[in-house]
């Protein structure tokens, strides 16, 4: 990619409206749009994700959604190699790269802001490790690597594994930037109010479950998508799959993901407050966002 290629990336917490807004903005800058979420690009993740329709997109190109089956790993380094691909693809025809999402680990890494580790699984550490549970996983890993346990999601097994093994062969997660690096970002931020946004968070979860959120992860279960996998997958389908092995009632996953939902959206805002160079807004539909990328595309 060339360095001075631009690039529109939006970023904030979950339900904050970035999905429409990343439409909304190819539609008026003539741009596709990438999606950066380590879940929605799984297939059959629909509702549980809260994965843009394609009547959502309104004809625009979405990028990075249901590439693998939810049987496979897809990480950060994957998430890499595709996504410079379609930022390439979009960018040799004319068009304006739109990066939309919340996984702000993958987005860092795809644009260049964080180096990936070159660090090779350890089948013995690995083995070791599973053993342990994950609040064990984590309060290890706040321990080796206190800046990662910041943004790590603390019940996501897999990747508390992953980061408790680069900190065993690098002693830290990496932040260099990479000789890859895409000098020529524009990074648009929506923030709403914390009441709003908890507001927001709960109209959403009902609207899912609604939706048949429910029904989608007994029908991913029938099809072969292990209770174990569903909780590695996190959130919604963590909590999906506590549901129908019947540790919990309806009500108290709604509970659940509630307190779970927040407290993810925390997480990624605290990720995010450390970027200097995103522009903030609390509104999706603030007319300040426009006019900030129609100043940045002329320069």
């Amino acid at each position: 990619m060339q360095k001075k290629q631009k690039v529109l990336i939006i970023v904030g917490p979950t339900s904050s409206g970035k999905s429409a807004l990343a439409v909304e903005l190819a539609k008026k800058f003539d741009g596709e749009v990438v999606s950066a979420d380590s879940r929605q690009v799984y297939c059959g993740l629909n509702i549980g994700t809260g994965k843009i329709t394609k009547r959502e997109m309104k004809s625009v190109p979405h990028y990075l959604l249901d590439e693998v089956s939810p049987h496979r790993i897809f990480g950060a380094n994957d998430f890499v190699k595709r996504g410079r691909t379609a930022l390439e693809d979009i960018s040799s025809r004319g068009k304006l790269p739109i990066v939309a999402g919340g996984t702000g680990f993958y987005i860092d890494a795809l644009v260049g802001r964080i180096a990936l580790p070159n660090v090779p699984p350890n089948p013995k550490l690995r083995a070791q490790l599973e053993k342990k549970s994950a609040a064990q996983l984590f309060a290890m890993l706040k321990k080796k690597d206190p800046r990662r346990a910041k943004t790590i999601e603390p019940h996501h097994k897999r990747r508390l594994i992953r980061a408790l093994e680069i900190a065993a062969s690098l002693g830290k997660s990496p932040t260099a930037r990479s000789y890859l690096a895409v000098e020529n970002t524009l990074w648009i931020g929506i923030a709403p109010p914390v009441k709003t946004l908890e507001r927001k968070i709960a109209i959403r979860l009902f609207a899912r479950i609604r939706e048949g959120m429910v029904a989608e992860a007994r029908r991913l279960h029938a099809g072969g998508l292990s209770y174990k996998r569903m909780d590695e997958l996190g959130l919604e389908y963590r909590s999906l799959a506590r549901l129908l092995q019947g540790a919990i009632t309806r009500e108290q996953m709604i509970q659940e993901l509630n307190r779970a939902i927040r407290k993810y959206a925390i997480r990624q805002m605290r990720y995010w407050k450390r970027n200097k160079d995103i522009l903030w807004f609390k509104d999706a539909k603030a007319s300040g966002i426009q006019k900030s990328i129609k100043v940045w595309l002329r320069e």
